[in-house]
């Protein structure tokens, strides 16, 4: 797994008398006299394409030197649709809350350059900039130049990165309905129809049963399994694929499940399992479980999170990365 469990206290106290803006009784300490800007990354976790990374940049100048003009980010490789920086500056209050407060008309993008322009005069300000991690990015290194400007000529920049993008994809809340047909390379259900189209992509079957004497309940299944693990389903025989699974009781990815912190499955995880001893199905799957799991052909490697499993009836909702090994 990745961890990624650190203090950024230093960094907050290094940089915390930039993130409040003069409207709020700002001081500069004693010894600053030019503009100065700090940047901490907020997200944390592999960056999947799709996803983004998050940023906080804030820059301060004593009042007395002037005021903030303009805010602006250049990324080595430009972000996809949605990437922003946001035009309010934000603090948080005596509750914990984020308060915004607008400082600037909405930010424009231009290949790799996002941009705000400041519309009030304040000297301290922190933008949040969001860069949406586009295909181009796969498998490569991004890395930031943040910069500001005040209104007496000064200027200063900050970089960030570089960050390895991953190779790997990721969906998040997939519902399934019982009896339904899964595709890991497609990261998407099929319905008994739609399979009959496409069975060279159908790596197993959901189903929930409620059993006499046996605690099948919520199960995925491979086509090819014993017709013991296929209660009512009926398979043409078109449908050959044995896709291996192993299942984990206690798992938690930070990404998947969004209520765990600190842990991460990434693309040297999904490498390294080895779920070549495992049977082709799996069966009494639980809420905050999951599987690893092989396809067939063994082009990809897949970790499936659990997010809500009824104990009573039929139906769930997974999340899952998924990454190409052949």
């Amino acid at each position: 797994m990745y961890f990624k469990n650190f203090s950024i206290l230093s960094v907050i106290c290094l940089a915390s008398f930039l993130f409040v803006s003069c409207s709020d009784e700002y001081e500069v300490p004693d010894g600053v006299t030019k503009l100065t800007n700090d940047c901490i990354k907020r997200s944390l976790g592999p960056n999947v394409v799709g996803g983004q990374i998050e940023f906080a940049y804030a820059m301060a100048l004593p009042r007395e030197k002037g005021r903030l003009v303009s805010a602006r980010v250049q990324a080595s490789i430009s972000g996809a649709e949605g990437t922003y920086m946001e035009h309010r500056s934000y603090h948080t209050d005596d509750v914990g809350t984020d308060v915004g407060v607008e400082i600037g008309s909405p930010s424009e993008t231009n290949g790799g350059v996002t941009e705000v322009h400041f519309t009030v005069d304040t000297c301290a300000s922190t933008l949040r900039y969001y860069y949406i991690i586009p295909e181009e990015a796969r498998g490569r290194e991004v890395s930031f130049t943040f910069s500001a400007e005040s209104s007496n000529g000064q200027a200063v920049n900050y970089k960030m990165g570089p960050y390895k993008i991953s190779n790997m994809d990721m969906k998040l809340d997939i519902e399934l309905k019982n009896n339904t047909y899964f595709s890991i390379e497609d990261m998407r259900t099929y319905t008994p129809a739609e399979a009959a189209q496409h069975p060279e992509k159908i790596d197993f079957i959901y189903l929930f049963r409620q059993m006499r004497g046996v605690k099948f309940l919520h199960a995925f299944v491979s086509p090819t399994a014993d017709k013991d693990y296929l209660p009512g389903v009926t398979v043409p025989e078109s449908f050959t694929n044995s896709t291996k699974m192993m299942r984990v009781y206690a798992s938690a990815d930070q990404q998947l499940a969004r209520n765990e912190f600190g842990v991460f499955v990434d693309d040297v995880d999904l490498q390294q399992i080895d779920v070549s001893n495992s049977p082709i199905f799996v069966i009494n799957m639980v809420e905050t479980g999951g599987i690893w799991a092989e396809t067939a052909d063994g082009r990809y490697k897949a970790y499936i999170y659990i997010n809500s499993a009824p104990e009573t009836r039929a139906g769930m909702t997974v999340s899952m990365k998924r990454l190409k090994v052949r």
